[in-house]
C-alpha cells in the first residue's frame, strides 16, 4: 500500500515538472518569433530563444521539484490527508502500529486528492503573454512598422544608393526630392525552402518564379514613381509617402526607376540587372548497368543496378518505367509497369542513392520476351515539375525456338519453312526420355530412343533438300533390314571412307570419265552448275557451309540415339539447333521501298537526238545575312566623330544611341552584369546633351567589346622573309620586347 501511494506522488511530481518545462518553452519560442518579425534575422532569433530559455529555466528550476516538496504541497491543499502524506515516503517495516494504520489510510485517500489538486504553475499567464508577443510582432510586420524601423537603423552602403539624374537639367528650378529609403525584398518560391532576402542593393539575382518587391521613400514632394523594364513602364503604389510594387521574375533583363516631382521634372536612375536562374531538372546517373543485357532460358534472370539522382532544390519522386514486349509481328503485345526502388524516396532531399533488383521471372517474362526500362525523376518545382529520364536500357530472354523475320531496310520475308522448328522438339523429347529412364523398361527406352533417331534422320533429309541432296531410301521406319545377317547394322549411320559412299562414288565417277582432277574449267566461275548439289541451293556460300556443318552434326546426334545413348546425343542436337537458328536469322529476303516514280517517256521523241528545246539553267544569287549589330557599328563611328569634332549630341544621335542600346540589351539578356555599365552610359548619351570626352571613349570601348569577333577567312598573306628577320623576331620574343 505504501509503494502504491509513493507511485502516485511520483506521477504528481512528473506532471508538475512538465508544466514548468512547458512554461520555459513557451517563453523562449514566443520571444524568438517576436524578434524574427522585428529583425528577420535567423541567428538573432535563435540567440534570443536560447537566452530566454536559460533565464526562465534558472528562475523556474523544474528539477528542484522532489517528492518531499510534492508531499508538503499536497498536505497544504488537502484536509483529508491530515498532513500525513509524508508517511508514504517511509518504509512500512520501520513504523509503529499507529503509524502503519495512518499510512494505510492516507494511501487510500491520496489518489483521489492528487487528481483534484493542480500543481502550482503560471501556464495561463505564460500562454497569454506568448500570444500577445507574437501578435504584436505580426502586426508590426504586416503594417510595415518593422521594415521602416530597420531601414532607419541600417546605413545603406554608398555604392548601393540609387542615383537619380534629371532628364532635362536646364529647366530645373525647384528643389530636387531626395531618396531617403530603398529596399528590395526577394521571396523565393515555397518549394525551394529558401528564406526571403531583404537588401538595399537593387541588382536582382533569383530563381525563376520568385516574387520581387520594391519600396522607395523620398524626402520632398513627388508626383509619381515608376519602374521601366524592357520597354515597359509600371507605376508604383503610393502608401503614405512610400512607393511600393512587386513583380514575379520570369526572364533576365534590366530595369531602372523614374520619378516625377510636382513641378513636372522627370528623373531617371541607372540600370540594374535582373538575372533569373532556371530551376534545373534532376540529374540521373545509373551505375553498374549495361545498355543491353541478354539471358538464356535457364539463367538466373536478375538485373541489379544503382541510381544516383541529384537536384538543386530537392527530388520529389523517382521511379522506374518498365515495358514488357511479348510476341512478334502483328501479334506483339506490350505491358507497361511502374516499379519502385528497393529503398524509399525521401521527398525534398537533394541527393538520393537508390538501388533496384529487377527479377524477370517475377515480371512473368518468357523466352523471346523483351524488357525496356528507364528511370524517371521529378523535382519539387511548382506548378509544373521538371521531369528527367535516363537512357532506355534493354533486357531480353533468348528465344531458342524462333527469331522471327527482321524489319531492317524494308519488309522482311521469312524464307525458312516451319519444320525447321522441329529440332527444338527433338531436344525436348530427348530430355524427357532421359528424365524417365528409371521409370521405363529397357525395351521401351530403347524403342523410344530409336524412334527419336528416325525423326532426327527425317529432319536431316529435309534439310538436305535445301543443299541439293537427293532423298535417301532409308526414310522408312527403322524396322526393315537388308536380309543379310552379317551386314553391319551401323553402316547406314557412319562415314565409311573406305567403302562405297557418296564421296568415293564422286571420285570414281571423275576417274571413269578420264578427266584430270587438277584441270580447272575456265567457265566454272561464270556458270551456275545445277548438277552440283553444293551449287544448286537457295543459300549463299557462308550459309551453305553452316548448313552442311549442321547436317554433319545431325549424323552424330542420330548415331547416339540409334545406340540408345540419348545423353551423348543431346550436345550434338543443341549444337545443330544453334547453327539452324543462325541460318534462319540470316536468310532473309527484303522488299525494297517504293522510290521515285519518273514521268512517262515520250516514244515519238525517244532516241531522236533533237536538242532544240533543251537549254542550260543557271542561277546566280548572293545571300547576305542581315547585320544584327548595325546600329552598334554606326554608333562606334559616330562616337569617333564626336570625339574628333567635340560637337554636341543631336537628336539624330540620341535616336541612334537608343537603337544601339536596344541591340546591346538583346545581346546582354544572357549576361546582364557584363554589359550593364555600357548600357547605363548609352542611356545617358541618349538623354543628356552635355557629355564629356571620357564618357564617349568608355562607351566606344564597351561597344567594341560587345561586337562578335570576325571569323578568319583563308587568304594569301605576303610577309617579309629572310633568316635575318627570323633571328630578330626570335630575339625580341626572348627579351620580352
Amino acid at each position: 500500500m505504501s509503494r502504491k501511494g509513493k507511485d502516485i506522488l511520483k506521477r504528481f511530481q512528473k506532471r508538475w515538472q512538465f508544466l514548468l518545462w512547458l512554461e520555459v518553452f513557451l517563453y523562449a519560442t514566443s520571444s524568438a518569433v517576436f524578434v524574427w518579425f522585428l529583425s528577420f534575422s535567423l541567428l538573432l532569433s535563435i540567440f534570443t530563444a536560447i537566452l530566454v530559455f536559460l533565464i526562465v529555466m534558472v528562475l523556474e528550476r523544474p528539477w528542484k521539484i522532489d517528492l518531499k516538496r510534492v508531499s508538503k504541497f499536497i498536505d497544504q491543499k488537502s484536509n483529508k490527508l491530515e498532513y500525513s502524506s509524508g508517511l508514504l515516503l517511509q518504509p512500512t517495516e520501520g513504523l509503529p502500529g499507529l503509524a502503519k494504520l495512518q499510512q494505510q489510510k492516507v494511501a487510500k485517500e491520496v489518489e483521489g486528492e492528487s487528481k483534484k489538486i493542480q500543481p502550482e504553475n503560471n501556464l495561463k499567464t505564460v500562454a497569454i503573454t506568448s500570444v500577445v508577443m507574437i501578435g504584436i510582432g505580426f502586426c508590426a510586420f504586416y503594417f510595415g512598422l518593422t521594415e521602416s524601423y530597420l531601414s532607419k537603423e541600417k546605413n545603406i552602403p554608398e555604392e548601393e544608393i540609387i542615383v537619380f539624374r534629371p532628364i532635362d537639367s536646364t529647366f530645373i528650378k525647384s528643389e530636387v526630392p531626395v531618396l531617403k529609403e530603398q529596399q528590395l525584398t526577394i521571396n523565393y518560391p515555397a518549394y525551394t525552402g529558401a528564406t526571403a532576402s531583404i537588401s538595399s542593393k537593387m541588382d536582382i539575382k533569383a530563381v525563376e518564379g520568385s516574387r520581387v518587391s520594391w519600396k522607395l521613400g523620398f524626402e520632398g514632394a513627388v508626383d509619381s514613381v515608376s519602374i521601366e523594364s524592357m520597354g515597359r513602364r509600371r507605376p508604383l503604389k503610393n502608401n503614405n509617402g512610400e512607393y511600393s510594387g512587386s513583380s514575379v521574375l520570369e526572364n533576365s533583363g534590366f530595369y531602372n526607376f523614374r520619378f516625377t516631382d510636382t513641378a513636372g521634372n522627370a528623373y531617371v536612375s541607372d540600370l540594374f540587372a535582373i538575372e533569373v536562374t532556371k530551376d534545373k531538372a534532376p540529374v540521373i546517373l545509373l551505375e553498374d548497368l549495361k545498355q543491353f543485357t541478354s539471358f538464356n532460358y535457364d539463367d538466373k534472370k536478375l538485373i541489379n543496378f544503382s541510381a544516383s539522382i541529384t537536384d538543386d532544390f530537392g527530388v520529389a519522386d523517382a521511379y522506374i518505367i518498365a515495358t514488357v514486349s511479348k510476341g512478334t509481328g502483328e501479334s506483339v503485345k506490350f505491358r507497361e509497369e511502374k516499379l519502385s526502388f528497393n529503398n524509399s524516396v525521401i521527398r525534398g532531399k537533394k541527393k538520393l542513392n537508390l538501388a533496384k533488383n529487377i527479377n524477370l521471372d517475377q515480371m512473368k517474362m518468357e523466352p523471346g520476351d523483351e524488357l525496356y526500362f528507364y528511370v524517371e525523376a521529378r523535382d519539387l518545382k511548382q506548378p509544373q515539375a521538371n521531369i528527367a529520364r535516363s537512357e532506355t536500357h534493354f533486357a531480353v530472354i533468348k528465344d531458342t525456338v524462333d527469331y522471327g523475320p527482321g524489319v531492317e531496310g524494308g519488309l522482311g520475308v521469312d524464307l525458312m519453312p516451319d519444320y525447321f522448328r522441329s529440332q527444338r522438339q527433338l531436344i525436348i523429347d530427348t530430355e524427357k526420355l532421359i528424365s524417365q529412364r528409371d521409370e521405363l523398361s529397357k525395351e521401351e527406352f530403347n524403342t523410344t530412343s530409336n524412334n527419336l533417331g528416325f525423326d532426327q534422320k527425317a529432319l536431316r533429309l529435309k534439310y538436305g533438300q535445301f543443299m541439293g541432296d537427293e532423298a535417301e531410301g532409308g526414310m522408312e521406319t527403322g524396322g526393315e533390314t537388308s536380309g543379310e545377317n552379317n551386314e553391319d547394322p551401323l553402316a547406314d549411320y557412319t562415314h565409311d571412307h573406305d567403302g562405297n559412299n557418296e564421296h568415293n562414288l564422286v571420285e570414281e565417277d571423275e576417274h571413269d570419265h578420264g578427266e584430270d582432277p587438277d584441270e580447272e574449267d575456265p567457265l566454272a566461275d561464270y556458270l551456275h552448275n545445277h548438277s552440283d548439289p553444293e551449287s544448286s541451293t537457295l543459300f549463299t556460300d557462308n550459309l551453305k557451309s553452316k548448313l552442311r556443318q549442321a547436317l554433319n552434326i545431325m549424323w552424330d546426334a542420330e548415331l547416339h540415339l540409334r545406340l540408345y545413348e540419348p545423353e551423348k546425343s543431346l550436345p550434338f542436337q543443341y549444337e545443330a539447333l544453334e547453327l539452324i537458328q543462325e541460318i534462319k536469322n540470316s536468310a532473309r529476303i527484303y522488299v525494297h521501298r517504293i522510290g521515285f516514280d519518273p514521268p512517262p517517256i515520250k516514244e515519238d521523241a525517244r532516241l531522236s537526238g533533237e536538242l532544240e528545246e533543251v537549254d542550260n539553267f543557271s542561277k546566280k544569287e548572293e545571300l547576305e545575312e542581315p547585320d544584327k549589330y548595325l546600329f552598334i557599328r554606326e554608333s562606334i563611328l559616330r562616337l569617333e566623330e564626336l570625339k574628333a569634332l567635340s560637337s554636341e549630341i543631336s537628336k539624330n544621335d540620341r535616336e541612334l544611341f537608343e537603337k544601339a542600346g536596344n541591340e546591346l540589351a538583346e545581346k546582354a539578356i544572357s549576361e546582364p552584369g557584363k554589359y550593364l555599365n555600357t548600357l547605363q552610359q548609352l542611356k545617358r548619351l541618349a538623354e543628356e546633351e552635355q557629355i564629356g570626352q571620357g564618357l564617349l571613349a568608355e562607351v566606344q570601348k564597351g561597344l567594341l567589346q560587345a561586337l562578335p569577333k570576325d571569323s578568319p577567312e583563308p587568304g594569301k598573306r605576303s610577309i617579309f622573309g629572310g633568316k635575318l628577320n627570323d633571328l630578330l623576331l626570335k630575339e625580341l620574343e626572348l627579351n620580352g620586347q
